[in-house]
């Protein structure tokens, strides 16, 4: 868990770096973008950047409301519900505030997840017990590992002010969701540090 910390406090550092700089540097590639992609359009239309960035935390949103109902439904664990209803609630209040960011940047948020958080549903769906408890842990994991990229590009690449300001307001929450779910898989894995 040790090496869990470093990471959450390096990212930390990195978010905080970016908020503070106004350079348009890129962190991470999650679009596949060209160098001709990053130039800045003009302040009043979403770059490339902001599209792509709603698109991926509105999708990425949604899906975790859809497990996280799966997850009160079907989990065994005490600590995987109460997960789950943390995700339930925080992750509704944030796919909210992203929708106004998005109208307030002309930009209309996602209606639904993508097909591979629908397959993630599926998959999840056809388990039970135990076996769904490690595996909607180690779900959660990945998708707040890539959330927090995803904040961090917007941070970094975004155009629009309000959804750079929701990067950065969100971005905390979704480190704790990382600790706590991390926190959590080495408890059901029996991997966990004291």
């Amino acid at each position: 868990m040790t090496s869990t910390r470093h990471f959450i406090a390096a990212l930390a550092a990195v978010a905080a770096a970016l908020t503070a700089s106004s350079s348009p540097a890129q962190q991470g590639n999650p679009a596949g973008t060209t160098p001709s992609s990053q130039m800045r359009a003009p302040a009043d239309v979403p770059n490339p950047q902001d599209r792509l960035f709603v698109t991926l935390a509105g999708q990425g949103g949604l899906a975790e409301v859809q497990l996280a109902r799966l997850a009160l439904d079907k989990a065994r664990s005490d600590a995987v519900k109460r997960f789950a209803r943390r995700m339930l609630d925080e992750h509704s209040q944030a796919n909210q505030q992203l929708a106004a960011a998005a109208r307030q940047a002309g930009l209309v948020p996602p209606d639904r997840p993508s097909d591979e958080h629908r397959a993630t549903y599926d998959r999840l769906a056809r388990l039970d017990g135990a076996a769904f408890d490690e595996a909607y842990v180690r779900d959660q994991l990945i998708e707040h590992q890539k959330t927090t990229q995803v904040l961090l590009w917007e941070m970094g690449s975004g155009q629009q002010p309000a959804l750079q300001r929701f990067a950065s307001a969100t971005l905390p929450t979704v480190l704790d969701h990382l600790e706590h779910v991390q926190q959590l898989l080495g408890e059901l894995t029996g991997a966990a540090t004291p």
